[in-house]
């Protein structure tokens, strides 16, 4: 369930319109009597055949759901992905870190050094390459993940009560492919 709802079944209804919201398809006649029109809503009108809209509505979503979950540790998503690949990878560079997450090397950059002022990452002068850093997790980082791994599979688990656990999975499927 969403933090921050007033009462469960105003959740579970925001978050049923959401996902309908974002995942439905419009009608592409333009008719104006659909349910969204009755409702006080814009016809999204040729918007409702771009897929980019949808997909991006439903990352909103997302990203808000995990922002609101993992609010105690202060993390954000690009955060938790350097550090789940800093953890699946220890001593790999921070070239190889941004490449694999598509971040641009000075984001990265900034985003490393707070990682590092938390004490979750150091960076260590790659072997034989001065200019180069290898990335490891601390001892504190280590346990700050396993919290935020907790967190993070509660929003997991919001996010398939958002969408629905057939769509869920469908979505993942699909999206693979692509990542």
């Amino acid at each position: 369930m969403f933090k921050g709802a007033e009462r469960p079944m105003a959740a579970s209804k925001q978050r049923q319109a959401i996902a309908k919201h974002a995942l439905t398809r419009g009608r592409e006649d333009g008719d104006t009597g659909s349910p969204a029109n009755q409702m006080g809503r814009l016809d999204l009108g040729p918007l409702n055949r771009h897929l980019g809209y949808f997909l991006r509505r439903l990352q909103v979503a997302v990203f808000k759901d995990f922002i609101r979950t993992l609010a105690p540790i202060d993390v954000r998503p690009a955060q938790y992905s350097v550090l789940l690949l800093i953890e699946a990878n220890p001593g790999r560079s921070q070239a190889a870190i941004g490449h694999a997450l598509h971040i641009e090397r000075a984001r990265l950059a900034r985003m490393l050094h707070v990682l590092e002022k938390r004490t979750w990452i150091e960076r260590r002068a790659a072997d034989g390459d001065g200019r180069s850093h290898s990335l490891f997790l601390t001892r504190e980082g280590a346990k700050a993940l396993a919290r935020i791994k907790e967190l993070a599979a509660r929003h997991e688990g919001q996010t398939a009560e958002l969408v629905g656990p057939k769509r869920r999975m469908v979505l993942m499927d699909l999206l693979r492919e692509f990542g």
